[in-house]
């Protein structure tokens, strides 16, 4: 384990006495981990962080490695400097177990086997140390020309595997497919791996691999032959497949699909922290990333805020009358409440939406009065208990947000209807949150 020093920092109204620095280096934070969080991400959630905190002015540069960057604000004759370096979610990982992040910046959650070796120092699936800093979309990428438009994920898997080798059979021009994938240190590489993949498929070995989202997506959008698949952020030049899972419909990824994460290969951007016993810095940048002014550099970066906005939702033919009906005078809002898999109690993130509703209904002048929760259910042994679980689920988050004072908010069930996924797919059970229209 390496031996830490404490630094005292100048910078203005951060509170700093006692950041704990390495001897080895210079820098008062580091963060270590996903290159999909730390190529523009990480950097300007630190930049927004230390302008508003620190007042002084924000430079980049290099550290001579590639996708690494040293963020500085000069303070009195010293700095306050942040080492951002993005190789790999698993790679940040091992950084924070070594003791040489301070933040580990991942693309996935945390793996069991990363908890267990972790357990000792804190647990990473508490509360205290797992914080959901953005959503993303996993984006499926072809070229602009390409006249397909949707897949499946049994198909997406059929293809990155090597089964289907051509165009063709997908309603395509006659031309071989070439693959492009994130290489086996990436959190996008583990999501893809996890989410299309699964334990029937294994990529092909003439895939091309890449350790920068955004370059495997500029190579696609010159490829008229590719598919690639990268973080929601780097979409660029390359043209975006809508995805679809079991019987549910075709989703593209987009600002309520995405947020709401019902899109199929959605997914969550994460910071860890060794439980709440942190420097002053990593706890004052954690804080900022989760609050609104944080989301809303979410948003600018390119990925999807959880800042709840309102939303008229699409219908497609699949939506039911009653549906329609129920929701017709309301707007839905980009947030759904989830469960810790396989439990009734909320997980990390829907602890935090709990407050952005509260803090959206005070923003707006609006009232608990105006929501409505609509409770879902994965498919059930009986039509009863898929609609008696659903409303269970949306009077349990009726009485969370009773807590931070939203009270007797209505709410219904809507059973085993309209799933987002595939049967036994965990996204089906949700609670979606819907606001009268004005």
């Amino acid at each position: 384990m390496p031996r830490f020093t404490r630094m005292t920092s100048k910078l203005p109204g951060l509170l700093l006495p006692t950041i704990m620095a390495f001897q080895a280096q210079a820098y008062d934070l580091e963060i270590h981990g996903s290159n999909t969080v730390g190529a523009t991400l990480a950097p300007m959630l630190v930049t927004g962080y230390l302008e508003e905190h620190g007042g002084g002015q924000v430079t980049s540069r290099g550290t001579g490695v590639e996708n690494e960057k040293v963020l500085r604000t000069p303070v009195n004759n010293r700095a306050t400097e942040v080492l951002v370096a993005a190789h790999g979610s698993s790679t940040g990982f091992k950084a924070l177990a070594a003791g040489k992040a301070h933040i580990w910046a991942s693309s996935r959650p945390v793996k069991p086997q990363e908890a267990e070796q972790f357990r000792a120092r804190a647990d990473l699936n508490a509360p205290e140390s797992e914080h959901v800093i953005a959503i993303d979309g996993l984006a499926i990428l072809v070229h602009p020309s390409n006249p397909v438009s949707k897949m499946s994920i049994e198909t997406l898997g059929r293809v990155f595997s090597g089964q289907i080798r051509n165009w063709s059979e997908l309603g395509g021009p006659d031309r071989p497919i070439q693959l492009y994938a994130r290489d086996d240190r990436s959190g996008t590489w583990d999501t893809f791996k996890s989410l299309v993949l699964g334990k029937e498929f294994e990529l092909d070995n003439t895939a091309r691999r890449y350790e920068s989202n955004d370059q495997l997506s500029d190579d696609v959008s010159r490829d008229p032959s590719g598919i690639g698949f990268s973080g929601l952020a780097s979409v660029r030049d390359s043209k975006l497949l809508a995805i679809s899972e079991g019987k549910a419909p075709a989703l593209r990824p987009n600002q309520l699909t995405v947020a709401s994460e019902d899109y199929p290969l959605s997914r969550r951007l994460f910071m860890y922290t060794p439980g709440s016993d942190v420097p002053p810095l990593s706890a004052g940048l954690i804080g900022f990333a989760l609050g609104q002014q944080g989301q809303a550099l979410v948003a600018e970066s390119g990925f999807i805020s959880q800042n709840p906005i309102a939303v008229k939702p699409e219908f497609d033919d699949s939506t039911p009358e009653s549906f329609r009906r129920l929701t017709g005078n309301y707007h839905r809002l980009t947030v759904n409440f989830r469960f810790s898999e396989g439990r009734t109690k909320l997980d990390n993130k829907a602890r935090r939406d709990l407050l952005r509703v509260q803090q959206y209904l005070l923003q707006n002048g609006r009232s608990a009065d105006d929501l409505l929760l609509i409770g879902f259910a994965d498919t059930q042994s009986h039509e009863l208990r898929a609609q008696m679980i659903s409303e269970l689920r949306a009077l349990s988050v009726r009485k969370a947000l009773q807590e931070v004072n939203v009270p007797e908010v209505a709410y219904t069930g809507y059973g085993q209807y309209m799933p987002v996924g595939g049967s036994g797919n965990s996204r089906n059970g949700r609670v979606e949150v819907w606001i009268k229209s004005r």
